[in-house]
């Protein structure tokens, strides 16, 4: 019994030592990221199958800040970046060019994450931990440039007569129509420089749920083509990268 009690003892104090983490900290550093949408929406109309794809490859970067519990990290992050959109558009598989669009867009976000971690700590200086939760995004700006077209459409301030559909309530898609949230995976770690001040790395893949941006796109597209339940699927994902320092309390 003795021996039972004295081997428990010493496994509790071994994964004490493995799973042992700070409790609080705090810190700041800097972001980069892409992200990338593949999405199809898809409607039968009066004039046959209608079809249109959002391609985008946008890449952004920035800065965040960050609070540390033991088994959450909460952070702020503030991202600016640029993108190239390609979205075709068909009818009954011919293409409609009419209404296809490419172009150049440019955005600002702020980000509140939480996520969970666990941290295992593998030497006296080297922790590491994967990581899983969610954030929201708002958006603070949002610009388009259609290719061919001199003007920038700022979804702040559109321009008199750029309107995406008077029919839809409001008359126009809101910037906060493109608020989003992600959920979040992926994993980080810490180097100690001293007892309290380290370097902290974190690489996440985010999953894009649906904006409201596309949420009123379905509106439109039962508008346009008189289908009463289009059809809207793909993903919108990417990874970003989180380098930064921070302080223990």
């Amino acid at each position: 019994m003795k021996r039972t009690v004295l081997a428990a003892a010493v496994f509790f104090a071994g994964a004490a030592g493995v799973f042992a983490a700070p409790a609080f900290s705090a810190g700041a550093g800097g972001v980069l990221g892409g992200h990338f949408t593949r999405y199809r929406l898809e409607a039968d109309g009066a004039n046959g199958r209608f079809g249109a794809d959002q391609n985008i490859n946008q890449f952004d970067a920035g800065g965040f800040v960050f609070f540390d519990a033991t088994f959450a990290t909460l952070a702020v992050t503030f991202t600016a970046g640029s993108s190239s959109f390609d979205e075709p558009v068909s009818i009954n598989g011919v293409p409609f060019d009419a209404m296809s669009r490419t172009g150049q867009g440019w955005d600002a976000m702020l980000g509140f994450s939480l996520l969970g971690r666990f941290p295992f700590r593998l030497s006296e200086r080297f922790t590491v931990f994967p990581l899983l939760g969610m954030d929201y995004q708002i958006s603070l700006m949002q610009r388009r440039r259609q290719d061919g077209h001199g003007y920038v459409y700022d979804r702040t301030n559109p321009p008199e007569g750029i309107i995406d559909h008077p029919d839809l309530e409001g008359g126009t898609f809101n910037l906060s129509d493109w608020n989003a949230f992600f959920v979040r995976i992926g994993g980080g770690a810490e180097f100690d420089l001293t007892d309290r001040l380290f370097l902290r790395g974190d690489l996440l893949y985010g999953i894009r749920l649906m904006t409201g941006y596309e949420r009123r796109s379905l509106e439109l597209m039962q508008y346009l083509a008189g289908d009463p339940s289009p059809s809207l699927g793909g993903l919108s994902s990417g990874p970003s990268l989180r380098l930064g320092v921070g302080w223990r309390f």
